[in-house]
């Protein structure tokens, strides 16, 4: 039998890779069944919250295996800065944000082909990131992407906005 002629194995990162990873890099690993059933289908590990420097590989990476990529929905409390499009190899990607603090990021390929994907924060270790992204590809996966990053021991860490200055007063009094 030639080498042609062997069934397609799926290509999975050795472990070794992912124990090689210095924290905050960035990774994307997608479900690889053709059937959607589970909550998740794939994890992304951002090196930081700025969008404009981590959403083009995240888009290119995607596109060569999805398709183009019309539309990205974000947290919005998740991310600095967000602009409401960003131009990624000569193809405009319309970015949405909402205030849904679910650790996912939705992508839209076509007209209505949505993919979600668990965010690890960038803060995460190289462990507790490979968990959290075993865990969202795995497959029949139903667990919620909030539960993951919890069981992972990997939980939120969003900017935090400045506190409004104290004057040493109740609210209300003059």
């Amino acid at each position: 039998m030639a080498d042609s002629d062997t069934p397609g194995v799926p290509q999975l990162l050795p472990d070794a890779v992912h124990h090689a990873v210095r924290p905050g890099t960035a990774l994307l690993r997608l479900v690889t069944t053709q059937t959607r059933e589970q909550v998740l289908d794939g994890a992304w590990w951002p090196r930081s919250r700025d969008i404009g420097a981590e959403l083009p590989s995240l888009i290119a990476a995607l596109t060569e295996h999805l398709g183009p990529v019309l539309r990205v929905g974000l947290d919005a409390g998740a991310w600095e800065a967000l602009p409401t499009r960003l131009t990624i190899d000569d193809r405009v990607v319309h970015i949405d944000s909402y205030p849904i603090g679910d650790d996912t990021v939705l992508i839209t390929r076509g007209d209505q082909d949505y993919f979600s994907l668990l965010v690890v924060p960038p803060h995460a270790t190289p462990e507790a990131a490979r968990s959290a992204m075993a865990r969202a590809v795995q497959a029949g996966n139903v667990t919620h992407a909030e539960q993951i990053l919890i069981d992972t021991g990997t939980h939120r860490a969003y900017p935090v906005p400045a506190e409004e200055p104290r004057t040493g007063r109740e609210p209300g009094e003059r």
